[in-house]
């Protein structure tokens, strides 16, 4: 029994999608692509084509409206991938932000140290080929640029690593032009770049990427408090766009997994064919942030409480996760092959997204595309809906192979025009799930769909 066998095992009636799968479905219906891929392609970098980029921002809009829109004491920002470079000396990223590194003289692999089974380690052998290793080498994981056009005069700095610096830099100015009062939170969507040494598992780990960050900044006295409220509502949002609940818990962080200035930290993890794996971190982070920044800059980043006029560093709850991971579990977590119940092979492969983030939410089908009538009321329709939401308009193959084309990328719904439609003004709509179908006044459809594919 394979490895994936074994795993598949563990949940049963659950099967783990291999990565594979989503690989090539990404590539054939349009979601993702891999980037200069007609010069060979960059590891660990992707371009989103069109349906990707209609899921991306989906993602990243139900994500703004939970968390900034639907939350009266968060605001959000968008800051600039580049910034000062004392920044990631401030942060602790150029000192600390590294990999230790060993190359296998003979097959050339490259390994982290603490991924390396320790007796690996020492007895100095590659788990590969048995080889041995070269000396430990550390790497940075900030990518490099400059600032300036005279050579021997341009400044290095670094693609930000990190995109919840921008929201520490940009605290004082949000507090002072949004008359924002503690507890409040400041949220933000943006690339991020680091120059992993080894990316891989498709988008699971690359160099560019895109993350989601809240800073809730609270008074110490109601960190815990905070804390925990943040933990608990993320933890039920990610319920609220899957289908496998099973697949989620918390891995909390145990002593020899803090960082230096966290009291306490969990992980929102999934199960995946890679096993558990995070999906987004919820940190106690103190005062440290909003304290270096200040030794750093020489700047007062402290708050005065208007009430009480007391003055202190605020201390900082983060909720960070990624755009991308969440893009890639989502996909794995809908992904599924319905074999025909009439065993003729007309096999069925749907994307169970919520209709809320299905990248088209309804597909309009005139029965016949040579059938003007059928057609012009199709196209009518077709119209209408766009206005209000992402619609396809298909008119090409049988209506069986257009169904199974909108369920193989996740459309919840489709709109069949037949010849009853010219009599009574009601179209068939098809659930995408149960494969369902009703009768509906096309005066209705509308409503009826807006009810369904937008969040509430």
């Amino acid at each position: 029994m394979t490895q994936i066998e074994e795993m598949q095992e563990e949940i049963q009636g659950t099967p783990l999608v291999p990565i594979d799968k989503i690989v090539s479905l990404s590539k054939r219906r349009g979601f993702v692509y891999p980037n200069s891929e007609i010069y060979g392609g960059v590891a660990g970098f992707y371009d989103f084509g069109p349906l990707g980029v209609e899921l991306r921002n989906n993602i990243r809009r139900f994500w703004w409206w939970s968390m900034v829109q639907m939350h009266d004491n968060v605001v959000g920002i968008e800051g600039a991938n580049i910034t000062h470079p004392r920044v990631w000396e401030a942060s602790g990223h150029v000192e600390n932000f590294v990999d230790i590194l060993v190359d296998c003289k003979k097959c050339k692999r490259r390994f982290r140290i603490d991924h390396l089974d320790p007796k690996n380690v020492e007895q100095n052998k590659c788990p590969a080929c048995g080889g041995e290793f070269t000396e430990p080498r550390r790497f940075n994981l900030l990518m490099e640029t400059y600032l300036g056009v005279v050579e021997g005069d341009r400044m290095k700095t670094y693609l930000r690593g990190e995109a919840c610096q921008n929201i520490y830099l940009d605290y004082d100015n949000v507090v002072k032009s949004s008359r924002v009062q503690i507890p409040f939170g400041i949220c933000q969507i943006g690339k991020a770049f680091r120059n992993e040494v080894t990316p891989g598992n498709f988008l699971f780990r690359q160099r560019e990427f895109e993350q989601w960050d809240l800073q809730f900044f609270v008074h110490p006295s109601e960190m815990d408090k905070w804390f925990d409220y943040w933990k608990e509502y993320r933890f039920k949002w990610y319920q609220t766009i899957i289908n496998h609940k099973d697949r989620l818990r918390f891995h909390e962080h145990g002593k020899d997994e803090l960082a230096h200035y966290a009291k306490k930290a969990y992980d929102i993890e999934y199960r995946t064919i890679l096993g558990w794996q995070e999906w987004e971190g919820i940190h106690w982070r103190q005062d440290w942030d909003l304290s270096r920044h200040s030794q750093y800059s020489g700047q007062d980043l402290s708050y005065t409480d208007l009430n009480t006029k007391e003055r202190y560093i605020p201390w900082i709850v983060e909720t960070s996760g990624g755009v991308d991971r969440t893009f890639l579990n989502l996909l794995l977590d809908a992904y599924e092959e319905q074999p025909d119940p009439m065993g003729k092979g007309n096999d069925r492969t749907v994307l169970h997204l919520h209709p809320w983030l299905a990248p088209v939410k309804c597909a309009v089908l005139p029965l016949q595309k040579n059938k003007e009538e059928l057609v012009g009321v199709a196209k009518d329709i077709h119209k209408n809906l766009q206005r209000f939401m992402v619609t396809q308009y298909d008119d090409i193959q049988n209506i069986g192979r257009r169904y199974r084309r909108q369920d193989e990328i996740g459309t919840p719904y489709c709109v069949t025009i037949d010849f009853q439609t010219l009599d009574d003004q009601t179209v068939t709509l098809r659930e995408r799930d149960s494969m369902e179908q009703i009768r509906i006044p096309i005066s209705e459809l509308t409503m009826y769909l807006l009810d369904r594919v937008t969040w509430k």
